[in-house]
């Protein structure tokens, strides 16, 4: 199992940017897909970005195509969320998530999560 930490939630206005930070312990890093997903007030939790092992590969969701970037950097075993234009939509708790999944695959069936941290887009 790895432990995950995020950072860098708040409060914006919308067409503003924020950038989410998760830290990973515990286990090798470079061995995870790693994900962003969100959970909005009355929603159920959604995918929003993924990104393979190696960075090779990433998957977002529709609704944030263009305007999100995932990445990550494995000497310091963490993955990023720039979110750029914001929307009074995207606000929600994200949480990161951690999966083993093969060289380039984008995929969570069993991840672990971190706690969340709570983005909240203004209008």
């Amino acid at each position: 199992q790895v432990q995950l930490v995020e950072s860098g939630g708040g409060l914006v206005q919308a067409g503003g940017s924020l950038r989410l930070s998760c830290v990973a312990s515990g286990r090798t890093f470079s061995s995870y897909a790693m994900g962003w997903f969100r959970q909005g007030p009355g929603k159920e939790r959604e995918f929003v970005a993924g990104i393979s092992r190696s960075g090779g590969s990433t998957s977002y969701a529709d609704s944030v195509k263009g305007r999100f970037t995932i990445s990550r950097d494995n000497a310091k075993n963490t993955v990023y969320l720039q979110m750029n234009s914001l929307k009074p939509e995207d606000t929600a708790v994200y949480y990161c998530a951690a999966d083993v999944q093969p060289y380039n695959i984008v995929r969570f069936t069993t991840p672990d999560w971190g706690q969340g941290t709570q983005v909240t887009v203004s209008s």
